[in-house]
């Protein structure tokens, strides 16, 4: 386990990392020591969802500048755990989209720590249930990707029976694949998201690897500022340095 104390031009934030996520441990420990964080800026903030820094381009970045896309020349393996999830003050790996990322692998630097919102036990019963759904049509449509040189030669053969047969078994074993490996918020998510908040959306998409232990009024501070075209604060906040401790 390891902590690390973030210096920033609005106050301090320390963090613990988690043994869990060896890999993003690892890594963020390096980079703090190296001094890879000094005078990056937190150069994506949306109030009442996340704060996100690390870019290395960020530096000195003059006003109007596009970031967000600056980083090491590597990306690391995901490491999302059930148990680890987006609760107010998560600290988690930032990454590109599905669409160029299938394997969900994080940026080599870049991570945003949680703020979120406090949520109704009925809007988190709701969510449940959209997450539910979208399972079972991800699932489907993997399936079809799988048997996509069958499909395709039905389609050739204009063979509509076996179409229609195709989509009927894919999607019972899709919902028997969803039935064995169920969705859904844990008793530990449904308290953390009712009373302290966060970002249950995400969980299961990003790596959390760890979680504010001091600071979360820092994070509040800045999570609220005033921001520009691109989600950029006005004004710059700088992460000044980072200590392993």
């Amino acid at each position: 386990m390891a902590n690390i104390k973030i210096t920033t031009t609005m106050g301090d934030i320390t963090v613990r990392l988690y043994d869990e996520t060896p890999l993003h441990r690892d890594n963020f420990v390096k980079l703090a020591s190296e001094g890879y964080y000094d005078n990056v800026l937190f150069h994506r903030v949306i109030e009442n969802f996340m704060i996100q820094g690390g870019d290395p381009d960020s530096k000195n970045a003059p006003a109007g500048k596009q970031l967000g896309m600056g980083g090491p020349d590597y990306t690391i393996k995901a490491e999302i755990k059930p148990n680890l999830f987006h609760k107010r003050g998560a600290l988690c790996a930032a990454r590109m989209g599905d669409e160029v990322n299938p394997n969900r692998e994080s940026s080599g630097s870049q991570f945003y720590i949680v703020w979120g919102d406090v949520y109704k036990a009925s809007q988190l019963k709701q969510m449940e249930k959209q997450m539910k759904q979208n399972q079972v049509t991800i699932t489907f449509n993997d399936l079809v990707t799988y048997h996509k040189e069958e499909i395709m030669e039905m389609r050739r053969n204009r063979d509509r029976a076996g179409l229609q047969d195709m989509q009927e078994r894919l999607m019972k074993e899709a919902q028997d694949i969803c039935k064995a490996n169920p969705v859904g918020l844990s008793e530990e998510q449904m308290e953390a998201y009712t009373t302290i908040g966060g970002t249950p959306h995400l969980d299961g998409q990003y790596t959390v690897f760890g979680e504010v232990t001091e600071g979360l009024d820092v994070v509040e501070k800045i999570q609220s500022v005033k921001t520009q075209r691109g989600d950029r604060p006005c004004e710059d906040i700088k992460i000044l340095k980072t200590d392993v401790l």
